[in-house]
């Protein structure tokens, strides 16, 4: 088996892309895609991804270039047959909870990451409006969880991946998780999965030529 590219950054999406690729056990080769250098912008680049954004698979046995997480993770599981779920139920639940990450979960706590962390200006209004906005996002993740183990049946699956790395980050902006057991829980769950852990290590950027 021929490995798959994998086109990544150390980011949270990054990081769903790896985290199911160590699920899974497909063989797999990094690339440092550097977007604080602007590798992203790079022609070889966009021609994975026109949209300029981490991460891009290529499965050169299936002749398949996809970008978009979510899209990755679907496609992983059913080329692996792990993680794969079973039914149209577990199908609908799955794409309902990896869509809220896309759509909410990822897009909030990023824009909050940027007005706290990255912005020259601190603005005040930004802040406080998307930390409120993350901390709603995590009472309605907390509510689902205090029902049943993960995001879909009682079953870890691709849309805790999806989700996860984004709230792996949220120290990193100071938001605490103790106002939010159930998920405080999950979390916790999740970070001691071996593959999570050896997920979380790609790329290795201090030992990667970038």
């Amino acid at each position: 088996m021929t490995p798959i590219d994998l086109y990544t950054y150390q980011t949270p999406n990054g990081h769903k892309a790896s985290i199911m690729l160590e699920e899974t056990g497909l063989p797999y080769a990094v690339n440092v895609i550097d977007i604080e250098a602007g590798d992203q912008h790079r022609p070889s680049f966009l021609a994975l991804n026109p949209n300029n954004k981490i991460p891009v698979i290529v499965d050169h046995d299936h002749d398949q270039t996809l970008f978009e997480s979510g899209a990755i993770l679907l496609y992983l599981a059913e080329r692996s047959g792990v993680l794969q779920p079973k039914g149209l139920q577990a199908l609908s639940k799955t794409l309902q909870w990896s869509f809220f990450q896309a759509a909410h979960v990822g897009p909030m706590i990023g824009q909050l990451w940027h007005f706290k962390v990255f912005a020259k200006d601190k603005l005040p209004y930004a802040i406080e409006r998307y930390e409120r906005e993350t901390a709603r996002i995590l009472r309605v993740l907390d509510g689902e969880l205090a029902l049943r183990p993960y995001l879909v049946e009682a079953s870890y699956g691709i849309a805790d991946i999806m989700v996860w790395p984004w709230i792996n980050a949220l120290p990193q902006l100071g938001v605490s998780l103790t106002d939010t057991p159930h998920l405080q829980r999950w979390h916790e769950t999740i970070a001691a999965r071996p593959a999570v852990q050896r997920g979380l290590a790609v790329p290795a950027l201090a030992h990667a030529d970038a």
